[in-house]
């Protein structure tokens, strides 16, 4: 008996230093291009294009940050970014709790078809395609002289995963609250304002995160819509713009220093809220 224990026991051992071997492997994969960015954006140019295995820069240039500040208006371009990210995260938070509460609580024709129709767009992604047709909808609609455009077509494509998030966690709240609020004589609004709502922060963090997030890097949308006003273009579009401050030949290293600027805000923020992001994602996807 001894000795099967021991047999197991030493499997869940070697298993076990599998999986974190693993894990080490993703993680060091994972936060390799951070960190080559970060160093690269203190290597002068010609150091960064003859490249090679020396990950450390030869020579600390702090300058870099000096000239990608004052060859792009980060002031403007960053205002830009948070206006978008804000207006994506507001948004998403209003439509994404609303959504999922009505199809976990209201019966109505087509409820299945169109909560099928949702969770199937969350595996489909049209990418590129819709770019011209959305663009031509905003010119008619005079809105493709403003992010607002950018902000409402990037908040609707994310909208499928955070209402299958905010479905899950209202499917596992007790339907009892709901009776007790219509005895008091709460409206279906009502109960989802001054009941639902408040209970559900975990999985209101993790939207707001996730869609901060989307809004923050969305890349392609304000680089079409931006294209004839630079003053309209977010940190995104404004830092690989930094790659042509170069004399002749591309300035990594001051694109480099911009994205490093560019990411702060982001790794802020997963600081302060990166906590509720777990809690949220797995209390969301409780059921389906």
């Amino acid at each position: 008996m001894r000795e099967t224990h021991a047999v197991y026991s030493r499997k869940t051992k070697v298993m076990l230093g599998i999986c974190w071997a693993l894990l080490l492997l993703l993680a060091a994969l994972m936060v390799f291009p951070a960190i080559y960015i970060i160093l690269g954006s203190f290597k002068s140019n010609a150091e960064l294009l003859v490249g090679g295995t020396k990950i450390f820069p030869s020579e600390w240039r702090v300058d870099n940050y000096t000239e990608a500040w004052q060859q792009a208006n980060f002031a403007r371009y960053t205002l830009n970014s948070v206006f978008l990210a804000v207006g994506v995260m507001v948004l998403s938070l209003i439509s994404s709790t609303m959504a999922g509460y009505v199809f976990s609580r209201k019966e109505f024709r087509g409820k299945t078809l169109i909560y099928s129709l949702f969770l199937a767009f969350m595996f489909i992604n049209v990418g590129s395609v819709s770019l011209r047709p959305l663009f031509e909808l905003a010119v008619k609609l005079k809105m493709n002289k403003s992010l607002l455009s950018v902000v409402f077509i990037s908040a609707g494509t994310g909208q499928a995963t955070y209402i299958f998030l905010a479905r899950g966690f209202v499917d596992s709240l007790p339907r009892e609250l709901d009776e007790a609020a219509k005895i008091d004589g709460c409206t279906f609004v009502q109960i989802y304002r001054m009941v639902i709502l408040p209970l559900l922060k975990p999985v209101i963090a993790t939207i707001a995160l996730l869609s901060f997030r989307q809004g923050w890097n969305e890349y392609i949308l304000p680089l079409v819509f931006t294209m004839t006003n630079e003053s309209m273009r977010p940190l995104t579009v404004g830092v690989n713009m930094l790659k042509n401050a170069g004399d002749g030949t591309a300035a990594w290293n001051i694109m480099f220093a911009g994205a490093t600027i560019a990411i702060v805000p982001m790794l802020v923020v997963y600081c302060f809220f990166g906590r509720y992001f777990m809690s949220g994602m797995s209390a969301g996807a409780v059921k389906g």
